[in-house]
């Protein structure tokens, strides 16, 4: 409740958003400079309605981890994808959504799994053996992805990814790529971005049936098998609301581990010394080796955080590290932008994953560090991504180097941070 003591927010004046408006920046560029000017608590407006940029570390935990019922989402920018699956569910289906996945990525769940991590990363690296081989030119970014939906495909059917299926799941990045250009709540898309939702449901139509019919792959069955049972026993696990999980896994499971893995190897074609690095500490298999892996891809996800920014609305009045926050007003948690802050990251647009090694080298408060987010909506596969990132790390980082024949200039800010343009790459056998 706010008092006389508190103070409003700082806010950007209308002359400097104009001019950010004229040059047509990113959103993150006008929260950047909220930043600069105001501090970790800032403001602005758009389209009249007061924004409050997150990025101050103990703003960061009270908005998020504290008091995540006076701080809500409203409405996720996939919904048009995912639908009212847990990623953009609210209230009290979002809980029972999320206890129903819960127990799959604890410890215990998550060694069900592993078997299916390594046999993907089996896969991928036999594909890599084969471009070193034969000096053809591949798609990095491409490759990730292709990696990262057979590991989730696996995990979700008990089935290796197929041609057909992997092509057609392909639509789930063009839809990605178009959310920023359509409006929030779409319901009349473009015909192409339509043509790519219907690719997606036809596969998620074809692999629940299955499932419903007892089909698994040789590991067994999986977690869609979890969500059919569910739309058994439970009204509320309607057709629908199982499609929408489905599809919500694939795009949680797979987008953001292969932009992890992509931008990853182009920080590594800056900084080669730091796969040497990795590689000196320790054998194969070995405790070091893997932490040292570990810390690669901690560093990566603090450049280029999964979830890089997370929308919040008031939903009634609140004091935010004394200032005074209205109900109505959309806050924006930047990652991005806390972990890029040189007042908590000594010169933070360096590549150092011994940050994540060395004693001191990260700051110790825990909203100072949340690539996954924190909190009750923290996301639910955060160890899964971990464990599959280090899984392929392990049997291609010591093998291999890929060659880029070109490198992106930028950042594009959609769901993700993702590169703004094609890695093309030879791979070199070591």
């Amino acid at each position: 409740m706010a008092t006389d003591t508190t103070i409003p927010v700082p806010e950007l004046d209308g002359a400097a958003v104009g001019r950010w408006r004229e040059r047509g920046g990113e959103l993150v560029e006008l929260m950047a400079l909220a930043r600069e000017r105001h501090g970790g608590v800032a403001g602005f407006r758009l389209g009249g309605r007061p924004t409050v940029v997150v990025t101050d570390p103990r703003a960061v935990q009270h908005v998020l981890a504290r008091h995540p019922d006076r701080y809500v989402k409203r409405s996720h920018r996939a919904r048009l994808l995912v639908g009212d699956g847990v990623l953009a569910a609210t209230g009290e289906a979002w809980k029972r959504q999320r206890r129903l996945l819960q127990a799959q990525f604890t410890g215990p769940g998550m060694r069900r799994y592993q078997q299916r991590i390594d046999a993907a990363a089996r896969t991928a690296a036999e594909r890599w053996a084969g471009y070193a081989g034969s000096g053809r030119t591949v798609d990095l970014g491409e490759e990730m992805r292709r990696f990262a939906l057979d590991t989730v495909w696996r995990s979700l059917t008990g089935n290796p990814v197929d041609d057909t299926t992997e092509r057609e799941l392909g639509a789930i990045g063009s839809v990605v790529a178009a959310l920023p250009t359509l409006p929030a709540d779409a319901v009349d898309v473009p015909p192409a971005v339509a043509a790519d939702l219907a690719r997606i449901d036809a596969v998620a139509e074809h692999a629940l049936a299955a499932a419903r019919r007892g089909e698994a792959g040789p590991d067994g069955p999986g977690l869609l098998h979890l969500l059919v049972a569910a739309g058994e026993e439970r009204p509320e696990y309607t057709d629908r609301l199982v499609r929408d999980e489905l599809v919500t896994l694939l795009v949680a499971g797979h987008e953001t581990t292969a932009t992890t893995l992509t931008w990853l190897y182009l920080l590594l074609d800056r900084s080669p010394q730091a796969r040497e690095e990795a590689l000196a500490a320790g054998p194969d298999g070995s405790p070091g080796r893997r932490e040292a892996l570990r810390a690669l891809v901690e560093e990566t996800l603090r450049l280029y955080p999964s979830a890089w920014m997370l929308p919040r609305s008031a939903a009634e009045e609140d004091v935010l590290l004394g200032h005074r926050i209205e109900a109505g007003t959309d806050l924006l948690v930047c990652p991005y932008l806390t972990h890029r802050d040189p007042a908590l990251w000594p010169e933070p647009e360096r590549f150092a994953p011994r940050r994540f090694t060395e004693p001191g080298g990260r700051p110790t408060h825990p909203g100072a560090y949340l690539p996954f987010g924190l909190g009750a909506r923290a996301c639910l596969g955060a160890q899964f991504a971990l464990r599959e990132t280090v899984a392929l790390l392990e049997l291609l980082l010591p093998a291999y180097v890929p060659v880029f024949a070109s490198v992106p200039t930028g950042a594009a800010y959609s769901i993700t941070v993702r590169p703004d343009g094609p890695t093309p790459v030879t791979v070199r056998a070591c």
